[in-house]
């Protein structure tokens, strides 16, 4: 089994190596896999890292780091980790076989989501949504109707980037405020209160993304 196993983890280095002047994702791209299946099955299995490392014999800050990327386990920890969490070796590999998470939305099909600006007028489409990984991303096509109002209460956590598209707004975060037109673009800690102070030109539309780590176990 061992030997199988290290033949695996040769394969899928290649399948992820490139040979563009890309940073080499696939250098990291199998601890990444093995570290995020193991974090998967360990959360499944309502275990804490503390649970799961005593159960394999080996250190808590270890299993933190295999599940986090950083390092390349030996197969021999593996095997251990594998027999604590009682499923096979290749369970665990089996997650650099899976397919990257990808989503396709169509031209104005983008599923309407309601957020604390419905209520004065702002229509959220959600552009996208990947379902694993550790943060979640989530685009926003953003549009202010004529009868929309102006509101600077949001305040969540994460970054935001706003891409101005049509009309114009001078848009408030913190203490600070920002005319945006087609073209301009923000970037901001969604931690501080922000929104759109004065809607200059109406209708308008702007992208938003919001970028937030999601809960850790």
């Amino acid at each position: 089994m061992p030997k199988k196993s290290a033949k695996n983890i040769e394969a899928v280095s290649r399948e992820y190596s490139t040979g563009s002047n890309a940073p080499a994702e696939g250098s990291r791209a199998l601890e990444r896999a093995l570290g995020a299946r193991i974090r998967f099955i360990r959360r499944e299995q309502d275990l804490s890292v503390l649970d799961l490392s005593n159960a394999a014999n080996i250190s808590a800050g270890m299993l933190s780091k295999i599940e986090n990327g950083q390092i390349s386990p030996s197969l021999s920890t593996l095997q251990s980790i594998a027999n604590a969490l009682k499923v096979s070796l290749s369970m665990l590999f089996a997650a650099s076989e899976e397919r990257r998470d990808c989503s396709y939305v169509r031209a104005k099909q983008g599923v309407v989501i309601e957020r604390r600006g419905t209520k004065v007028g702002h229509v959220y489409q959600l552009l996208g949504h990947v379902i694993g990984g550790d943060v979640a991303v989530e685009p926003y096509l953003i549009t202010l109707e004529e009868n929309a109002e102006a509101f600077t209460g949001f305040q969540h956590s994460g970054i935001e980037f706003i891409y101005m598209l049509s009309g114009e707004v001078i848009y408030r975060h913190g203490d600070t405020s920002h005319r945006l037109r087609p073209g301009d673009s923000l970037m901001f800690d969604s931690g501080a209160l922000h929104g759109p102070e004065t809607l200059v030109k109406r209708p308008m539309t702007y992208l938003s993304i919001i970028v937030y780590p999601r809960r850790q176990i």
